[in-house]
């Protein structure tokens, strides 16, 4: 997995995260859902980022 690819990842899934339970926390629906969108298009990212690297090996 690249570098940079597997940064992005990790922040997408992070970022998501934080926003997902600060949304829940105030009751902001809105909110949580986008912090679900975020962090399953991080673990999309890291996945594809992990079947590269398994068809190069």
């Amino acid at each position: 997995m690249s570098a940079s690819e597997k940064a992005k990842a990790k922040t997408e899934q992070t970022v998501g995260k934080v926003e997902k339970r600060v949304g829940r926390a105030v009751g902001n629906e809105r909110i949580a859902a986008e912090g679900e969108s975020k962090e399953a298009k991080g673990d999309l990212r890291a996945a594809k980022e992990k079947g590269k690297d398994a068809l190069k090996n």
